[in-house]
């Protein structure tokens, strides 16, 4: 089946009602993008993020009328907003889309695999990881930072904690590299089912116990680890600051990423009460900070 692509010239005000009209008038999906590339990266909690500007696509079946759908927009919202229209090609969109996702390497010896592919190196420390639900395949600089840190620095056998896991991937690739216990604590139900999940696929399950929050805290209060890596976001790494702290052992490690490069200073700030700051590596608009606790 071909398509057509209706992309509609919307702001943060008029995109719901647009959207609902779009649907109405026969569009088989709606999508919003990005107007001015502003990306949003901590929304005040409870609210619904959205861009000032957007651009709103209702994918409609090519042999539609269009001329029915645009009058259908007019009568239902007043004036027509800009708009673009643009055929869409059927293609297999699943073998598209997996085509996109090939193995990674990070450093001399980490690798991240989709499991549609042969690791390129049998010997490397393979991490067999699928995109999914829950954030963390390794494409963002964040997770890039830990996993390379992870490659240069990590020696075992030692216990770590893997807090804001996600999909369990700086987790997973601590045990590949011989942690003998990881932690993985997530606010997320759908980070812990991934990370279990993927602990299976790499056939370290045995290695790492998945925690919420809440029974991390209850369970875990006096528990101190060489490292413990947290890669979320600034606000929660300076709020948490305290609690993170007190879960590294003496001369132990923390590996802090999601942090936006004019926020590093802050965080360093923050994190020098425990800890001698060892490095802050830049990659992109992200940063990783590293620190030894005294």
């Amino acid at each position: 089946m071909a398509w057509l692509q209706l992309t509609l010239e919307a702001t943060h005000r008029n995109s719901e009602q647009l959207s609902d009209i779009l649907s109405q008038a026969g569009a088989a999906s709606v999508t919003l993008q990005d107007a001015h590339d502003d990306p949003i990266f901590e929304p005040p909690p409870g609210s619904t993020p959205l861009w000032k500007d957007l651009f709103l696509t209702g994918l409609f079946e090519a042999d539609i009328n269009v001329d029915s759908v645009l009058s259908f927009i007019e009568t239902h919202y007043g004036k027509l907003p800009p708009y673009t229209l643009n055929p869409l090609e059927d293609k297999d969109w699943i073998r598209a889309w997996m085509d996109d996702f090939k193995p990674m390497q990070f450093g001399e010896r980490v690798w991240i695999c989709p499991s549609w592919h042969t690791p390129p190196d049998p010997d490397a420390v393979n991490i067999m990881l699928d995109p999914g639900l829950a954030f963390g395949t390794g494409t963002h600089p964040t997770t890039s930072l830990c996993l390379k840190w992870l490659d240069l620095h990590f020696q075992g056998p030692i216990e770590v904690i893997d807090y804001g896991c996600g999909s369990g991937i700086l987790g997973i690739a601590a045990g590949l590299l011989g942690a003998t216990r990881v932690y993985a604590v997530d606010l997320d139900p759908q980070a812990l089912l991934a990370t279990q999940a993927n602990a299976e696929k790499n056939n370290i399950v045995n290695n790492i116990k998945m925690f919420s929050v809440p029974d991390f805290k209850q369970q875990n209060k006096t528990l101190q680890c060489p490292l413990l890596l947290a890669n979320i976001l600034a606000g929660p790494l300076v709020d948490l600051s305290t609690m993170l702290s007190s879960h590294v052992a003496p001369k132990g490690k923390i590996v802090l990423s999601g942090i936006l490069a004019e926020q590093a200073d802050k965080i360093a700030a923050t994190y020098q009460k425990w800890f001698r700051i060892d490095e802050i590596i830049q990659e992109g608009d992200w940063v990783r900070v590293v620190g030894t606790k005294q």
